[in-house]
């Protein structure tokens, strides 16, 4: 049996991963009070073996402040129990969820009229810390659409077997910012940049001019030695620790060059160790509206 525990600040995308698990055939639950967790579980157990087999529950800000702050006791009680139990965490920066509430003209579950959006927003953060800390996966939905979300949901969670460390590498540029939901963070930038060689700043690291001209650099070469053998010794040790997820972020300037390019690399290297490795470039969806720009990489 399995139970999926879905949170997040308002506006990250829980509903859309609840649906996705609904339809993948969960049995889901939205906004479920913290203290049912144990009266469904227990039902769960006593029901037949394939009603509430699988069960996904949202649990949010709207749930009883005392409730979220003892989460930790709580967990440690269901993950004593016959379910197997993964709590995932969306979120978001604080410009896209207050851009999203604008948008939708929604209004936020802890505002009122002496609480405005932003205050609402930061207080929310806060409040969820006992879950955030505890969860098996992070997701960063701040530059990630609705589809692209969905499809994260089933690669990531549904597609994962038991026992087994999903990976996940992402590229991204500095210039927009490090990835929220990364575990570990590695800087390219001290490799040589492609972007100052003119016939080269179009391409990406995903194109055969790129990888050439990276490829004959032994700094790169040095540089994925250091990382696959650091990620050797030490994924095997988080996996026996029971962890499900790992999300591996590989920066440049602007993600589009020197990031891709290792990213591509070490995901190759380590989908042959792992059956779950997924690669996302976090920036090349949105190069056509940031090729203007000076120093990506």
């Amino acid at each position: 049996m399995k139970l999926i525990i879905v949170s997040g600040r308002s506006g990250s995308g829980k509903s859309t991963a609840l649906h996705v698990l609904e339809d993948l055939g969960y049995y889901c639950i939205d906004n479920l009070p913290i203290g049912l967790l144990f009266p469904l579980t227990e039902q769960a157990a006593q029901a037949s073996p394939k009603r509430l087999r699988h069960i996904a529950v949202s649990i949010d800000a709207r749930n009883l402040a005392d409730e979220i702050s003892d989460f930790e006791t709580i967990h440690e009680r269901l993950g004593q129990s016959e379910m197997q139990v993964e709590t995932i965490f969306l979120d978001a920066s604080d410009p896209s969820l207050l851009q999203r509430f604008h948008a939708t003209r929604r209004k936020h579950p802890l505002s009122d009229e002496r609480t405005s959006l932003r205050e609402a927003i930061n207080h929310e953060k806060r409040l969820l810390e006992p879950i955030a800390r505890l969860a098996d996966l992070h997701i960063d939905t701040t530059e990630l659409s609705m589809y692209e979300l969905r499809d994260m949901v089933r690669q990531r969670i549904v597609g994962r077997r038991e026992q087994e460390l999903a990976l996940l590498f992402q590229s991204f540029g500095y210039k927009h910012g490090v990835p929220l939901d990364s575990d570990y963070v590695f800087d390219v930038r001290c490799l040589p940049n492609p972007y100052w060689h003119q016939s080269l700043r179009r391409f990406t690291g995903l194109d055969p001019e790129i990888q050439q001209f990276l490829g004959e650099q032994s700094a790169t070469t040095d540089m994925l030695a250091s990382l696959t053998g650091f990620m050797e010794q030490w994924l095997p040790a988080f996996r026996h620790s029971n962890r499900s997820y790992m999300t591996i972020s590989i920066g440049c300037t602007g993600g589009q060059h020197r990031s891709v390019y290792v990213c591509d690399q070490l995901a190759r290297h380590f989908e042959q160790q792992y059956s779950n490795v997924q690669i996302r470039h976090t920036e090349l969806p949105h190069l056509h509206t940031t090729q203007q720009g000076t120093g990506s990489s």
